[in-house]
């Protein structure tokens, strides 16, 4: 057994440290503080932006090498920043920014602080996406999303545009990514697959797909957009302008010629 402690003779009181003055605690937390800021930012070192994506080949890569992960790693480089991407399904990685887990979203259709205010849009777009319908069938026509009600329909959950705009009535299956979207195409349990035209022409020839095509026109054109949390609220300004710059200067156009231009000639 442990010994008990000497226990103080009586009569004789029990001595105690004197306390310790204010200034020393004061002190003393901040070198804490001062500890924990180095942790997170060591000397030398650029602060990190960690930004989720659900973009997929060609404008967002597992690698970091598509044409958003590019531009945005640029971008943020000459404001000083190390760009890290989180890669994570649509609808997951919209909550994540929106809370502050991360710092913001990479590639989004305008609008969305509506839904998440939390979250504020750059006011630069990084590209215009089109957003299309690929199909099997190769007498399919679609003038608007009106005509989606009159044909099987597939989605990746969490695609705010297609969910806006698919008619009440639709014979509608969702999925939760990209490989499930085009399997479900081939095995024929759907007729039309909604997706961003780019990510699906790099699919399609990079799957060695046979006999799927994007229907055109696109049923919708928008701007897209970087989207951080408001505590960034100050770097999304600085970073509008260097969004604007890269368009300027030439880098914009070399890394859509290395990235996404080789699709359009398929």
């Amino acid at each position: 057994m442990l010994a008990s402690p000497p226990r103080p003779r009586p009569g004789k009181p029990v001595p105690r440290m004197p306390p310790k003055p204010l200034y020393v605690i004061v002190l003393a937390g901040l070198l804490l503080l001062s500890g924990m800021a180095t942790a997170t930012h060591p000397p030398g070192q650029r602060p990190v932006l960690v930004l989720n994506t659900a973009a997929s080949d060609p404008l967002g890569t597992e690698h970091h090498t598509g044409f958003i992960d590019r531009l945005l790693g640029i971008a943020l480089e000459r404001l000083g920043y190390r760009l890290e991407i989180v890669r994570a399904p649509a609808e997951r990685a919209l909550i994540l920014a929106n809370s502050g887990v991360n710092d913001g979203e990479m590639v989004r259709i305008g609008g969305l602080s509506r839904l998440y205010p939390n979250l504020v849009q750059v006011t630069e777009p990084l590209i215009t996406n089109e957003f299309v319908g690929f199909t099997r069938n190769p007498s399919l026509t679609l003038d608007g999303w009106q005509d989606l009600a009159d044909h099987p329909v597939a989605i990746i959950t969490g695609w705010k545009i297609f969910e806006r705009n698919i008619p009440p009535g639709t014979e509608l299956v969702t999925v939760r990514n990209v490989d499930q979207l085009f399997t479900l195409l081939q095995k024929d349990r759907t007729e039309i697959a909604l997706y961003a035209r780019w990510s699906g022409l790099a699919y399609v020839r990079n799957h060695g797909l046979r006999g799927v095509r994007a229907v055109e026109p696109p049923l919708a054109r928008r701007d897209m957009y970087v989207y951080l949390h408001k505590r960034h609220r100050d770097l999304a300004t600085r970073l509008a302008a260097q969004l604007r710059a890269l368009k300027t200067d030439g880098t914009y156009r070399r890394l859509f010629n290395e990235t996404l231009a080789p699709y359009d000639r398929d």
